[in-house]
């Protein structure tokens, strides 16, 4: 048995929960759920973060106190979380008293490595960062993700020097200590890092309002990426106690939108503060719709909450985490979710384990299954390599397999021919299959391969509704 850590990229609560939050969490908790069923120990972290420009101008926007402000919407995070059947353990807030007081004391480590000075350049309120002016020229001036005119800024700031740590993190990502995955994204952070700049990781209070104030300087605030990083180990108690139980993380899934602060100002953090790197970073693309990235300007946004009234969570999960390729961008459509649903939940699924569990109560079959249930390689080995889409993949083809099985082998047949002992060994390999299978899809599936054991394992009853009702 061993210690897994896992993390999650903490959102800005100046919006509201997305797709693209809801591919982080869903991706985390599958490949948590799967290190408890290879009998590990987990400890999970998910969070919210509260400092910047964004949130207190949002909560200045709307009228209300920005204090107020962040504990509303971090609970409308929390509870869209929990609405995932995520199985965290740890949930944080960078308003925690806490957390900034750890902020601070990890700032005087790393302090060797901070220096004073004026910065005149462009900056994006959206990404709330600093841009260079080869990234301003290549964008033409505005920031491609937030379609905004990069603002021209001449303030002295507090700077990180990424320039102490660049060789090292650069070995460690080419010999994979922090392994980055999916392979392209580590070739992207590699060219990245070559030109990457020491960083800033303060603002004047004058621009910036809301945050953690630098130690021994109150008239600087440090920069939210700073702030928000550190929560991966603040979280852990980091550095009131030791931390050796769980960290460095096993895996910490981020979007690629934000990979480049994950694998260089991060590292170089933890390179200063003498702690390892964490083991992976799985970088998952963009949910596009239509073939288009989803913007609120073009109207199809997609809301996760919609998907998740309308079809409920284990239809939810079963698209996002299998249609979905893992690392690619991947198109939604409600056109191909319902053809998920109905072609293959309902069907390939729920039509076997209604069929199965019919025949098994109305023929009295016992089964007799094994306690312990062994995965099989193939589906651990893709497992292992984080490539969720493609195991999942191999597990639907099992739950195919079976259906095919059941319709070469008849058991209804052999029922009605009184085939008693042929019966019973029949229908208990198709059982047997289909348990094994179920396993596979615990942690993708949750709540549904918990009905199906129960099912099967406990007392065999018919439901009295398919799992999955066409719609």
């Amino acid at each position: 048995m061993k210690n897994k850590y896992v993390t999650t990229a903490i959102p800005y609560v100046n919006g509201v929960p997305h797709i693209g939050h809801a591919v982080d969490y869903c991706l985390a908790d599958t490949y948590a759920r799967y290190q408890r069923l290879i009998n590990n120990e987990v400890r999970f972290q998910v969070g919210t973060d509260e400092h910047g420009n964004k949130i207190f101008l949002k909560a200045k926007e709307v009228g209300v106190p920005v204090e107020e402000y962040v504990t509303v919407n971090s609970k409308k995070f929390q509870d869209f979380i929990e609405s995932l059947g995520v199985s965290y353990t740890d949930f944080i807030r960078t308003t925690d008293k806490d957390h900034e007081r750890r902020c601070q004391e990890i700032w005087n480590k790393l302090k060797d490595h901070i220096y004073l000075a004026k910065y005149e350049g462009w900056y994006c309120t959206g990404c709330e960062r600093f841009v260079t002016s080869k990234e301003y020229d290549e964008n033409h001036g505005v920031c491609p993700d937030h379609q905004k005119a990069y603002e021209k800024l001449e303030e002295e700031n507090y700077y990180f020097r990424i320039s102490d740590f660049k060789e090292r993190i650069k070995t460690a990502i080419e010999t994979d200590e922090m392994l980055i995955l999916p392979e392209f994204r580590k070739k992207e952070i590699l060219k990245l890092l070559e030109d990457s700049p020491d960083v800033s990781i303060s603002r004047p209070k004058s621009q910036l309002m809301w945050g953690v104030e630098v130690p021994g300087d109150d008239t600087q605030v440090m920069y939210v990426w700073m702030d928000a990083l550190s929560n991966y180990i603040t979280v852990l108690g980091y550095p009131d106690n030791p931390i050796n139980d769980w960290w460095p993380a096993a895996a910490e899934f981020v979007g690629k939108d934000i990979l480049r602060f994950h694998a260089i100002l991060w590292p170089a953090m933890l390179m200063g503060l003498g702690l390892p790197l964490p083991k992976v970073l799985v970088s998952h693309g963009m949910v596009l719709a239509d073939g288009q990235k989803m913007s609120k300007s073009i109207g199809n946004v997609v809301d996760p909450v919609e998907v998740l009234n309308k079809h409920g969570l284990d239809a939810f999960r079963y698209f996002f985490l299998r249609h979905v390729d893992t690392f690619a961008d991947s198109d939604f459509t409600w056109e191909k979710f319902e053809n998920a649903y109905n072609n293959e939940l309902a069907n390939d699924l729920g039509n076997l384990v209604q069929r199965l569990a019919t025949l098994a109560a109305k023929n009295n079959i016992v089964v007799e299954n094994s306690a312990d249930i062994n995965l099989p390689k193939d589906y651990t080995d893709l497992m292992d390599k984080f490539d969720f889409s493609k195991a999942f993949d191999y597990v639907w083809e099992k739950v195919q397999g079976i259906n095919r099985k059941i319709d070469e082998e008849r058991p209804w047949s052999l029922a009605k021919e009184g085939e008693t002992e042929k019966l019973n060994q029949c229908m208990n390999e198709l059982i047997n299959e289909l348990l094994v299978a179920n396993k596979m899809l615990g942690p993708f599936m949750p709540t549904v391969a918990e009905k199906i054991a129960t099912i099967f394992t406990d007392l065999i009853v018919p439901p009295e509704v398919p799992l999955f009702p066409k719609q």
